[in-house]
């Protein structure tokens, strides 16, 4: 696809759903992609700032490849400001560190040699260095490796469709069902990121959804309610939904730690309108997945490791029922 379109005097650059219109050294909202006068460079190409194996569990991710390890990397930048980001040392940074280059190959490389089945742009917003993620993305293919995406889900609705054979998962962060919320305190729109996440489904990506609940802000019932809903409703009852506990981070230093009673509350709405895998993340939980059908335990975890994993080619071995997701 090409990143950038002209629009009169300026570049509107094509990566997300900003579509930030550039004039000659101008950098858009995610402060790496600039209009260098002939096109819109992407400043962290071959620069990340941050590279670690991780366990697939921790994306996280509970119905794809369990127990295996995804090599994770980021870079600084990100089209969203929120204020508890947990990862803000990195994506609320825009200083790029050019000490060393990792070519896409070298990513991928690296990440067969470690034994990894994947590759995770992760820890910043991935959809603002997609140029570069592509092309780790296309290398991967080559040696029989996934990639997968962890976003706050506001692509642009290129990038949603240039995904297709070259991303294979994605957990997206729904991190409220409130516009003014959205708006005013991360920066995006809450209609858009809900039609994209009708796009990734349409495009059959695997779609695993998260929550970060934060205490005042978004753990009513009624606004639980909504975004389990959504979820049951436009992405399937199948779709995993991770609620994951707050802790304070970065600005957001003064609200208290998520309560378990909020959890499990939020855990009993989900199951309420239909959801039939809900996983509770950021405290010490088992997590177990149980087959929708007959209610035989599958996969049994406890934090980020799989204590054991009783499916057989894909499926319950008690009633044969396959467990959606990809295991393969």
């Amino acid at each position: 696809m090409n990143y950038y379109k002209k629009e009169k005097d300026r570049l509107v650059c094509l990566l997300c759903q900003y579509y930030c219109k550039l004039k000659a050294g101008q950098t858009g909202v995610c402060g790496i992609n600039q209009n260098v006068g002939s096109h819109i460079e992407n400043l962290v190409y071959g620069y990340p700032s941050a590279i670690n194996i991780d366990p697939i569990e921790k994306k996280p991710l509970y119905h794809f490849l369990p127990s295996s390890k995804s090599f994770s990397i980021g870079t600084v930048g990100c089209n969203f400001h929120c204020s508890f980001c947990q990862n803000w040392q990195i994506s609320q940074e825009h200083n790029i560190d050019k000490s060393r280059y990792f070519e896409p190959k070298t990513i991928a490389s690296l990440a067969l040699q470690k034994g990894c089945q994947s590759i995770s742009y992760t820890y910043n917003e991935p959809t603002i260095f997609y140029p570069y993620a592509k092309d780790i993305a296309l290398e991967a293919k080559k040696l029989g490796l996934k990639n997968i995406f962890v976003s706050n889900g506001y692509e642009s609705k290129e990038v949603i469709d240039d995904m297709v054979g070259i991303i294979d998962a994605i957990n997206i962060d729904l991190k409220s069902f409130d516009e003014k919320y959205y708006k005013h305190n991360l920066g995006g729109n809450l209609k858009k990121n809900l039609e994209n996440l009708k796009h990734f489904r349409k495009n059959n990506l695997w779609i695993e959804v998260t929550t970060l609940i934060v205490p005042t802000q978004n753990d009513s019932d009624e606004e639980l309610f909504k975004i389990a809903s959504f979820i049951a409703k436009e992405l399937g009852t199948f779709t995993p939904w991770h609620i994951s506990a707050f802790h304070a981070d970065y600005k957001e230093l003064s609200l208290p730690p998520t309560s378990l009673q909020t959890l499990n509350r939020a855990y009993e709405i989900g199951k309420s309108v239909g959801l039939e895998y809900i996983y509770v993340g950021n405290v010490q939980y088992e997590n177990s997945t149980k087959c929708s059908s007959c209610g035989n335990t599958l996969i049994e975890r406890s934090y980020f490791q799989v204590k054991k994993n009783s499916l057989v080619n894909g499926s319950c071995p008690q009633c044969n029922k396959k467990l959606e997701g990809v295991f393969e």
